[in-house]
C-alpha cells in the first residue's frame, strides 16, 4: 500500500510539473490547421476545375450535355481509374478498345468514349471531328427506338391473340430486339466509331494522294529548294497518317487474335445473364413461382429460340468478328495506298538523286576539260616565260621571229591539249 501511494504522488507531482502550452505554439498550431484547411480548399478547387465536358447518349436516343469530373464517371460506369487516363490528353494519340464488367473503353484516334449496355459517355462531343460520329449515332439510336416500338405494338397483338403460357420468356432488353438488329447496342455504338474513323482516314489519304503526286512530279521535272520543301512536309504528313493507321489497325488486329477479349466485349450478353441469375434467385425465394413482369418478353416462333440461344452463347463471337474483319481489311487498304504513296516518293527521290549524280558526273567532266586546257596554257606560258629571259638569242635579231614563235607555241599547246583529252576518253574518263 505504501508503495502504491508513493507511485500516486509521484504521478501527481509530474502531471503538476508538466508546463503549459504557450501562446506562440498555440498560435502556429492554429496556422498549420488554416493552412491544411487552405490546402484542402485549393484541392477542391483543382478538382472542380478538373471537369470535363460529356454527353451521355442511351439506346433510345436521348443525348443531354454533362461536365463532370472523374469520381462521377468512375461510379457511373464502374471502371478502374487507371482505364480512364487512357481517355486523357496523355494518351490521347494511342488507340485501345478496352472490355471490362460492366464498360467498353473506346479510344480510337479523336472518339473517347466509354459504353455500356444501356449508355454512351461521349467524352468532347463538340469536336469537329466527332460531330458526324454523334450525327450518326443519334439517328440510328432514333431509328431503332422507333422500330422497337412498333415491334412492341405488333408483339402486344400476338400477345393478345395467344395463350400466355405458350411460347419461352426472356428479359427485354436485347434478347427480344437481338431478333431485329444484327448487333447489340455497344456492337452498333463501336461500329459507327469505327466507320467515323477509317472514313476520316480514308479522306485524310485521299487528299494526300490528291497532292502528293503533282508535287512529286514538279520536282522530277525541277529539283529546287521549294520543291524540297514540299515533298519533305509530305512525308511528314505521309509518316503520321501512317502511324494513325497502323495504330488502329493493330489494335483490332490485336482483338481478332484473341477470342477471349472478343468475348467480354460482349456487354449486353453479360448484362443479360445477370438478369436472368436475379431473376432466377428471384423465382427461387418465391417457392419457383415466376413472376409476370413488365420487363419480360415472350417468343413463341422455333427460330426466334435459336436466335437467342445463339445470342446468349458465351463463346459465340462470329458477329464481331465479322465486324471487326470488315474495318481491318479496309485500314489494310487505306494503309496499302498510303504505302503506295510512299514507294512513289521513294521512286521520285531515287530519280532525283541520280538526275543529281549525272550533274555531278557533268561537273566533274566539265573540270577536267577545264584543267587539261590549263596544263595546255601552262606549257606555252611556260615556252613564253624561256623566251621572254634576258639571255643573249640570235633569234632576237631575225625579222617576224615574233609572230612565228607564237603560232608555232600555240599549235604545241593546242595539239598536247587535243592529246592529254584524247588519252582521257581512251580511259573512259569523260563521256563520249
Amino acid at each position: 500500500m505504501g508503495n502504491r501511494k508513493g507511485q500516486l504522488t509521484f504521478r501527481r507531482k509530474k502531471k503538476a510539473m508538466t508546463p503549459p502550452t504557450p501562446p506562440a505554439i498555440e498560435m502556429v498550431n492554429n496556422s498549420m490547421v488554416a493552412a491544411a484547411t487552405t490546402s484542402k480548399a485549393v484541392v477542391g478547387k483543382k478538382k472542380a476545375g478538373g471537369a470535363r465536358l460529356w454527353m451521355r447518349l442511351d439506346r433510345w436516343g436521348h443525348s443531354e450535355l454533362i461536365e463532370c469530373d472523374k469520381s462521377v464517371i468512375l461510379k457511373r460506369v464502374s471502371i478502374p481509374s487507371r482505364d480512364l487516363r487512357i481517355l486523357g490528353p496523355i494518351f490521347s494519340h494511342s488507340s485501345s478498345i478496352l472490355a471490362r464488367e460492366k464498360a467498353m473503353v473506346v479510344n480510337l484516334e479523336f472518339i473517347r468514349a466509354i459504353v455500356t449496355a444501356e449508355e454512351v459517355l461521349l467524352l468532347d462531343p463538340l469536336r469537329q471531328e466527332v460531330l458526324p460520329f454523334v450525327d450518326q449515332l443519334r439517328q440510328l439510336l432514333l431509328h431503332k427506338s422507333s422500330s422497337k416500338r412498333v415491334a412492341d405494338e405488333m408483339i402486344t397483338q400476338d400477345d393478345g391473340m395467344q395463350s400466355p403460357t405458350a411460347g419461352q420468356w426472356l428479359p427485354v432488353p436485347e434478347a427480344a430486339e437481338g431478333l431485329q438488329a444484327e448487333l447489340p447496342f455497344e456492337f452498333q455504338v463501336l461500329e459507327i466509331a469505327l466507320e467515323v474513323v477509317c472514313t476520316y482516314l480514308d479522306s485524310s489519304v485521299a487528299e494526300l494522294e490528291r497532292h502528293a503526286y503533282p508535287v512529286l512530279d514538279e520536282l522530277a521535272i525541277n529539283v529546287s529548294t521549294k520543291n524540297l520543301e514540299r515533298v519533305r512536309s509530305l512525308k511528314s504528313n505521309l509518316t503520321r497518317l501512317l502511324a494513325q493507321v497502323q495504330k488502329v489497325r493493330d489494335e483490332i488486329e490485336h482483338l481478332l487474335d484473341d477470342d477471349e477479349d472478343m468475348a467480354q466485349l460482349y456487354l449486353t450478353r453479360k448484362w443479360i445473364q445477370n438478369q436472368q441469375s436475379e431473376a432466377l434467385m428471384g423465382a427461387m425465394a418465391s417457392n419457383g413461382m415466376v413472376p409476370a413482369a413488365p420487363h419480360l418478353r415472350r417468343l413463341s416462333s422455333t427460330r426466334s429460340g435459336s436466335l437467342v440461344s445463339n445470342y446468349l452463347n458465351d463463346h459465340d463471337v462470329e458477329d464481331l468478328e465479322m465486324l471487326l474483319e470488315a474495318y481491318f481489311m479496309q485500314l489494310d487498304g487505306t494503309r496499302n495506298k498510303i504505302l503506295s504513296v510512299r514507294e512513289y516518293i521513294d521512286d521520285t527521290e531515287d530519280y532525283v538523286n541520280i538526275q543529281l549524280d549525272n550533274q555531278r558526273n557533268e561537273l566533274i567532266q566539265l573540270q577536267l576539260t577545264l584543267t587539261i586546257a590549263s596544263f595546255a596554257v601552262a606549257v606555252e606560258t611556260m615556252m613564253a616565260g624561256w623566251f621572254g629571259m634576258n639571255i643573249p638569242c640570235t633569234l632576237y635579231k631575225v625579222n617576224g621571229v615574233f609572230g612565228l614563235s607564237v603560232g608555232i607555241m600555240t599549235a604545241a599547246a593546242v595539239l598536247l591539249f587535243l592529246l592529254v583529252l584524247g588519252y582521257a576518253r581512251w580511259k573512259k574518263l569523260l563521256g563520249s
